[in-house]
């Protein structure tokens, strides 16, 4: 069966402060995404499709596409703020694209199977990639998928709160995910709601989302349904608002539609939000390839 992997990478790191898909990690200049696609392509998917802002297209192919095209089908999907359903007098007051909804529909022509979707900023390790090739291999529900999870004091930054869905579960199945924004505090994590609400504390190991799904390609239709749908609210909330894929699911979840089972990643996760954060990420990599887990130079 075959696997594809959707790199979600039309974001622009402004916390960051630069565009960090493209920010060099490795010894000898690899970016974040190259792991991303070495550790799938070694798990069994043979495709990757970057959805990215058309302006970027050139450099995307000049980095990332000339060193892999050779090694793994490619294709780029362009997420474009003028891409809607409806109400597209709305399009030149907009600033950005309309969310990950929208992102990972903007691959849809250039899946032919089942897929996993990923943040191109955030190094997830070849074990999450393997047990997500595996849960597709494995799983024959058709509403059945997976999200690739990590306690969370694994993926806290030193250096302020991060955005995590927090997932709450019912033996295998993730039954809640409140998004929301997450510190560290001792032997717990403070949430709070994204959404609004009050903040809640869970331990610190708590499973919580990193948008690394695995998905069957019937979930295009779901997506479908769901930007659609956003598109009927007023005016205000559509321009204030994003389509949000761990809101599709949560929805999906409550409804009894889809079952999302917890599969627990014993990678060490990676990831930039601030840019304190990239020594560190940048002596966990080197770590790694001392280990011999990568070799030094990834594409040779």
């Amino acid at each position: 069966m075959e696997k594809t992997l959707v790199v979600m990478a039309a974001g622009m790191g402004s916390r960051f402060g630069g565009l960090k898909q493209i920010e060099p990690v490795g010894p000898n200049g690899e970016f974040i995404i190259d792991y991303s696609i070495y550790d799938a392509k070694r798990a069994g998917f043979s495709k990757v499709v970057f959805v990215i802002k058309k302006e970027l297209e050139s450099v995307f192919k000049d980095t990332i596409g000339k060193r892999i095209e050779d090694k793994i089908e490619v294709a780029y999907a362009f997420q474009e703020i003028s891409d809607v359903p409806s109400k597209d007098y709305l399009v030149p007051k907009r600033e950005k694209p309309w969310g990950t909804i929208q992102a990972v529909l903007s691959a849809k022509d250039y899946v032919r199977g089942d897929f996993v979707v990923i943040n191109a900023d955030d190094f997830y390790g070849y074990d999450s990639y393997k047990k997500a090739s595996e849960f597709l291999d494995n799983s024959s529900l058709e509403n059945e998928y997976a999200c690739i999870s990590y306690p969370f004091n694994a993926t806290a930054s030193k250096f302020g709160s991060v955005k995590r869905g927090v997932c709450f579960t019912e033996g295998d199945n993730i039954v809640k995910v409140i998004e929301s924004s997450v510190s560290l505090d001792g032997d717990n994590a403070v949430a709070e709601p994204l959404a609004g609400g009050d903040s809640f504390v869970v331990p610190a190991n708590q499973p919580v989302s990193m948008n690394m799904f695995a998905f069957k390609h019937k979930f295009f239709q779901y997506l479908e349904e769901y930007f659609k749908e956003y598109f009927n609210q007023d005016d205000e909330a559509i321009l204030k608002g994003e389509a949000l894929l761990p809101e599709l699911v949560k929805d999906k979840i409550l409804a009894g539609e889809v079952t999302l089972k917890n599969v627990i990643s014993s990678s060490i996760w990676l990831g930039i939000t601030y840019r304190e954060d990239l020594t560190e990420l940048v002596s966990s990599i080197q770590n790694l390839v001392d280990k011999g887990e990568y070799p030094s130079k990834l594409w040779e």
